[in-house]
């Protein structure tokens, strides 16, 4: 039953992905600035207007700066992600993430190809995120799984690979395989240079802790969702403390997906907070979403198709959020997951409530 669970939820992922508290903290606080050449293009090509854009970065546990702002790729319809990509990359965008069970990964793998060729871009330039599924967390099927990430990617290597979830779909009392038993294959994957750095996604501060006992590359990154109604204050805070770096996705609070996973994720950007910082500065919700995430020092990850929001999007560098209006975006209640995660949940599994799930 468990294992048709994760297939179903697995299915609704990847559906998904076919349709398309103030001040910086510590290790996740952005440490340096990069210069990236951004030439305002449309998704047809054309005629371009480029100039230099300083943008922040993050210094995560072994020395690797990490792009601050990322394009997400979760729920980017089909035959628009590799436009999008190429959009980002043209306009400074010098992180982008993806994920197997996204089913894009080919996709975006053809933009950066045609990136490289046409001199747009280097690859050492780039930051490429992207993750384990469930399915996967095998010893033996670690490799496989990240062999055609890299395939479908037409890379080398990724700069980051992350354990998408805690969860494997395996029937039994304690997770099945054990994080140890992944995490040790996601070191040799280090070791053997298929990616540069290895980390995380939605794991509760007490799922990280655990791991002090086994890793001998602790967790980077720890990807979780993140926005005005999810700040997340006390995971971020451990995380700090842990050394590894957080990075919000669904920032905007994912309402593209409101329909297929039942919640209200629209709520976030009309939020009566948000709109009226957004007008004080006079800015858009979405860009106050943005920049807030940005501006605690967590990285972010806002998703877009269309050519102009991907521009706004990262129309972040050259403002602030006042101090006061951050902690007026940091002490919304009542806080709300979207992505509640609980299609994981099983009788016959290791999470059989949500305070299971997220230690809470």
């Amino acid at each position: 039953m468990l294992l048709r669970r994760l297939a179903s939820a697995g299915a609704l992922i990847a559906v998904a992905s076919a349709r398309g508290v103030a001040g910086p903290l510590g290790s996740g606080a952005p440490t340096s600035t990069k210069l990236a050449r951004s030439c305002l293009a449309t998704m047809g090509g054309g005629a371009e207007e480029c100039a230099t854009v300083e943008q922040p970065s993050a210094t995560l546990n072994n020395g690797l700066a990490m792009p601050l702002v990322g394009l997400g790729t979760w729920k980017s319809k089909e035959g628009l992600v590799r436009e999008a990509v190429k959009v980002a990359i043209r306009n400074g965008y010098r992180h982008i993430d993806t994920a197997a069970i996204y089913g894009n990964e080919a996709e975006i793998g053809e933009a950066l190809a045609t990136l490289f060729e046409e001199g747009v871009i280097k690859r050492e330039d780039l930051w490429i995120t992207s993750k384990l599924w469930n399915s996967m967390h095998a010893k033996d099927d670690v490799p496989k799984a990240i062999a055609k990430t890299l395939a479908d990617l037409r890379l080398d290597y990724v700069d980051l690979y992350l354990i998408h979830w805690p969860v494997t779909g395996v029937e039994a009392e304690a997770l099945t395989p054990p994080i140890e038993e992944t995490w040790k294959a996601m070191e040799a994957l280090v070791a053997e240079g298929k990616t540069k750095t290895i980390g995380v996604s939605n794991f509760s501060i007490k799922k990280l802790t655990a791991m002090k006992s086994y890793a001998t590359i602790f967790p980077a990154v720890n990807q979780v969702e993140l926005h005005p109604l999810l700040n997340q204050q006390a995971l971020v805070t451990g995380c700090e403390a842990l050394g590894t770096h957080v990075t919000a996705y669904s920032p905007l609070g994912s309402p593209d997906s409101a329909a297929m996973f039942g919640h209200e994720g629209a709520s976030v950007m009309k939020h009566p907070v948000v709109v009226e910082v957004a007008e004080k500065l006079g800015k858009t919700p979405a860009a106050i979403c943005i920049k807030w995430a940005a501006q605690r020092g967590t990285s972010v990850l806002p998703k877009s198709t269309t050519p102009s929001r991907i521009v706004d999007n990262f129309k972040l560098f050259d403002w602030t959020i006042p101090d006061d209006l951050m902690a007026k975006l940091g002490s919304i209640e009542p806080q709300v997951r979207m992505v509640a995660g609980d299609f994981w949940l099983s009788e016959k599994g290791p999470y059989k409530t949500l305070a299971d799930l997220w230690d809470e």
